[in-house]
Formats: C-alpha cells, sequence, structure tokens
C-alpha cells in the first residue's frame, strides 16, 4: 500500500516523472527526518524547499525573534513577523506551503545540555547558524551520534557547502577546523554585511544535498567543499579528507562529549573591563561624563544613535588613522552595535598605549533592551 495520498501524487507528480525519485524515492523523502538549526538566512531555503518537496518530518531550532534587518534575506518571514519567535512565523509559512509536512519546533538555544537529546531523533542534520560556538556544537554532536551534518556558512558574497560525516567515510568540521578563531578575529554576518540573494543559493544547495542523501542517488559532498564567490559567479571545489589527528574523529580521538561552546568559541569576546548600559547612565547620572565612542559605520548611527550621551562616530576601520583625535588618559567608552566590534576597538586602544578604556557590554542592542526601547533594533 502506498505511503502517498491522491492529493500527494498530484503534489509531487514532477518528482514522481524522475525515473531517480519516483514513487518509491517520494516515500522515502516522506519519511525522512530532517533537523533545521536555524530559521535564519540559510533556513529559510532550506525550510522552504525540504517543505516543499515533501520531506515528511523537519524539526526547527531557533530561539530568536524577526528583526526588521531580517527581511533582506531571511524569506520565511514577512513584515508582519517583525517581533515574532522565528519558529511561529516559519511554522506557519511552512504549513501554508506544505500541510502534509509534520514540524517540530524547538524555541529554545541548543547547547551542550539539549543538543544530543534533540538531535538523536533525526537522520540528517542540517546546520544553518551564523556563529562559532552553534556550528562547533552541531559538529560534535553529530560526530558523537553518527549523523551527517550538511554545513553552510555565509560571509558577504561568498559562501560554502559540505557535508561533514565521519561514519559514513568523510571528514569533520573539526578536520578542516581544529579550533575556532581567535575572539574578534572573523566578523559576524551583522559587521561584515552579506548579500540579501547569497543564503539562498547557499540554503538551496544545502537543501539539494540533504535530498540526495534521502533518496541515495547522485555524488553528494561528503568528503569536498564547494565554494561559491557571487561577484566572480564562479565554484570552486577543494578535496577534504578525514584527519587521521583530528581530536573528535580521528584515530585517538580526545574529544568524547560536549563541552562549553561559548567558552571555546570566546562568545564573550577579548578580556577586558566593561560597563553595562545601565551602569553607563548611572555614571552620567552621578555627573562622570566618560567619552562614548561610537565604533558602527555612519549608516548604523542615522538608524540609532546615543547623541544624547554625547557620543561621537569614529567607524572602526578608521580608527587606526584617527587616534590622534582622542586623548589617551581620558575615560573612554566604546560602543557598537552588540559589543564585538567595540571589544575590537578597546583592544587596539589599548595597544596604543590608551589606559582607561571599558567596553559597552551588549552595544545598543542591549541598550535598547534595557535602558531605552525606542532606540531601534536593526
Amino acid at each position: 500500500m502506498s505511503l502517498l495520498s491522491p492529493d500527494e501524487l498530484a503534489r509531487y507528480d514532477r518528482h514522481l516523472n524522475l525515473p531517480q525519485v519516483g514513487r518509491a524515492g517520494q516515500e522515502k523523502l516522506k519519511a525522512a527526518r530532517i533537523l533545521m538549526v536555524g530559521a535564519g538566512g540559510l533556513g529559510s531555503p532550506l525550510g522552504l524547499y525540504l517543505a516543499a518537496a515533501g520531506v515528511g518530518h523537519l524539526g526547527l531550532v531557533d530561539f530568536d525573534r524577526v528583526d526588521e534587518s531580517n527581511l533582506q534575506r531571511q524569506i520565511l518571514h514577512g513584515t508582519r513577523d517583525v517581533g515574532r519567535p522565528k519558529i511561529d512565523s516559519a511554522r506557519e509559512r511552512l504549513s501554508d506551503l506544505n500541510p502534509h509536512v509534520h514540524l517540530t519546533t524547538y524555541g529554545e538555544e541548543l547547547t551542550s545540555e539539549n543538543a544530543l537529546q534533540i538531535l538523536t531523533d533525526y537522520d540528517i542534520v542540517v546546520d544553518g547558524t551564523d556563529n562559532f560556538a552553534t556550528r562547533y556544537l552541531v559538529n560534535d554532536a553529530c560526530v558523537l551520534l553518527a549523523k551527517p551534518n550538511v554545513y553552510g556558512s555565509i560571509f558577504r558574497f561568498e559562501g560554502q557547502v559540505s557535508v561533514f560525516h565521519p561514519a559514513g567515510g568523510g571528514p569533520c568540521y573539526r578536520c578542516l577546523y581544529p579550533e575556532p578563531p581567535p575572539p574578534g578575529m572573523v566578523p559576524s554576518c551583522a559587521e561584515g554585511g552579506v548579500l540579501g540573494v547569497l543564503p539562498g543559493v547557499v540554503g538551496s544547495l544545502q537543501a539539494t544535498e540533504i535530498l540526495k542523501l534521502i533518496l541515495g542517488t547522485g555524488k553528494s559532498l561528503l568528503g569536498r567543499l564547494l565554494l561559491f564567490d557571487a561577484l566572480a559567479m564562479q565554484f570552486q571545489e577543494l578535496q577534504l579528507a578525514r584527519d587521521p589527528n583530528c581530536p573528535l574523529c580521528g584515530d585517538h580521538p580526545t574529544i568524547h562529549q560536549l563541552v562549553d561552546y561559548q567558552q571555546l568559541c570566546g562568545v564573550d569576546g577579548p578580556a577586558g573591563a566593561e560597563v553595562t548600559p545601565e551602569q553607563f547612565v548611572q555614571l552620567w547620572r552621578q555627573g562622570q561624563r566618560p567619552l562614548l565612542l561610537d565604533v558602527r559605520n555612519p549608516h548604523e548611527w542615522e538608524i540609532a544613535n546615543l547623541e544624547e550621551f554625547s557620543a561621537r562616530l569614529i567607524p572602526l576601520e578608521t580608527l587606526a588613522d584617527r587616534l590622534l583625535e582622542l586623548d589617551p588618559q581620558a575615560d573612554i567608552v566604546v560602543h557598537c552595535k552588540s559589543g564585538a566590534r567595540s571589544a575590537k576597538a578597546q583592544a587596539r586602544l589599548q595597544a596604543a598605549g590608551f589606559g582607561r578604556v571599558r567596553n559597552l557590554s551588549g552595544g545598543i542592542l542591549r541598550w535598547s533592551d534595557e535602558v531605552d526601547p525606542s532606540k531601534r533594533k536593526y
């Protein structure tokens, strides 16, 4: 007896006409269980195409809310969804696209405490995240559970895609990147920007790899890293092999359980004195007037700024050339959007001999949350 209803047979007609798919392949898709980590830029095309293709069970992990700045690329969500949990708007959109797909949502952060429990019920995990802590967590959990990890990453105009699966004969993410880069070394997409259509390309490639793995057809990216340059409109391919010295999947592994990935990846940024937005306001009320140095880009200043606290704009990329404009003896508090760029600026100022520099923890986003909600988030 077919697992597909008459409605599904009609819906998937174009698949059924493919010799590599057919009815048997479509039933494999319906029986598959795929976990998507992230419902943002990469998760949007992933969710849409996997649901449209008839993957029977999709799990979505995301604890973020829709922000207006997401809408430039995160096509699962719309203007009316701003402020809503992403998993709620994703569920509505995917259910409308294909009511035959069963959705399980996890409105929580994936951590070393819950990752193994969540991942264990799925056949394939797809990484749609944008930070190193979760990327290493997903990789390590997949290796420990012997599950394929369909990896994708994007930055500015470039993207990467691969399939990591040591149990299937390929490498893991740590074979390529054994350790995360030093904190602040690699800017996030929020800091460096990303072309809006880029996650559409990379996420679609990830979805293609997932469908091939389910169907057992074609040649997967296992052991290969696909590089995409949107400006040059070029693809390049690097051959990857399992590293016998890999600390996770090598011949003599030293990692046997999940660790604290926030600490591993230095999520809090370089060590240094910090001040919270509330503490800064308290200093101001007490008559102290530290220089509030904004190291964001000019267009960000136009979206939201702290001009009422005499904030001064010197973008991070110009800071080294404008040090003479600042007093090395001054009490300086550096801020940006979330605290990452300001931590870099803090380190640069300290290296240049500025002795009283603090970082505004959480940046203007935290300021909006804790001090002044009228400051527009982006």
